[in-house]
């Protein structure tokens, strides 16, 4: 197969690739916590057609070798954890991390799961848990009697019984940061999981060690920007198309010479 052949089709899956990114960056626009992931491409090895050799003397220029490209493949998609915008809910359990950090949740099978959405609830059992049901950890129960919980920028849960005029506490909440971000596993569901590209989690208090602070009331929103996904949209589609117009004009090149012999 002619070369060029293959090298523009290893360009347009490319383009197709950073479209389906692409894509899946402005269906999460309105996911809590979603961090907009980006494309990675590099070139293949090169076919080395002469090298290099000097030209008369040892003191004369030296002609530098020819190589000819072939192509380009996707060498990974980075997820970019940049801070999405605060959006005011007014909701009590939802709540925001303005900074570094992660909730903490715990799985049906036991292990612990990481995330930014901080939209909770109360479950039949007056325990924190995500819209999804998980545990947040560490486990805060709330009583029946609450009739006003309170979450303090370092992560302090207080709640009003009954007549009491004082809050009670019940617990503080706990948070995560990794040294690589961007290498966390996702799971779905708003979930990432540890790798050893993203390290271990470091365990600590909301405004310690690092660790941003909470916002109650508020939820952190997708940091997609629609006008550059757009943007960056309209610029695979072009390169999609002088992908393909480039395997058109490589056939009928071919076509040309096909009809030489004729």
């Amino acid at each position: 197969m002619d070369p060029a052949l293959r090298a523009s089709a290893t360009g347009m899956i490319a383009q197709q690739t950073r479209t389906e990114v692409i894509a899946n960056n402005l269906a999460n626009v309105n996911t809590p916590g979603f961090k907009r992931s980006r494309a990675h491409f590099e070139d293949l090895l090169y076919q080395t057609v002469q090298g290099s050799a000097v030209l008369g003397t040892p003191d004369a220029i030296n002609a530098p070798a020819i190589q000819v490209g072939r192509g380009t493949r996707l060498a990974g998609v980075q997820r970019l954890h940049t801070q999405g915008p605060i959006e005011q809910t007014g909701r009590n359990l939802d709540v925001a991390i303005e900074g570094e950090g992660f909730f903490q949740v715990q799985l049906p099978n036991g292990q612990t799961a990481f995330t930014r959405d901080g939209s909770f609830e109360i479950s039949d059992q007056g325990v924190l848990v995500t819209a999804q049901g998980f545990t947040l950890q560490p486990n805060i129960r709330i009583p029946q009697d609450a009739s006003e919980v309170t979450i303090s920028p370092t992560g302090y849960v207080t709640v009003r019984r009954g007549d009491e005029t004082q809050p009670q506490e019940l617990g503080r909440l706990e948070m995560a940061r990794f040294a690589n971000p961007s290498g966390l596993l996702a799971m779905g569901q708003n979930l990432y999981q540890p790798t050893p590209n993203s390290g271990q989690p470091v365990i600590g208090f909301p405004q310690e060690e690092g660790m941003g602070r909470l916002v109650q009331g508020s939820l952190e929103g997708s940091n997609v920007e629609i006008v550059q996904e757009m943007v960056d949209m309209i610029t695979a589609m072009r390169a999609y198309e002088i992908n393909s117009k480039a395997i058109k004009n490589s056939d009928e090149m071919g076509q040309m010479a096909n009809n030489l012999i004729r």
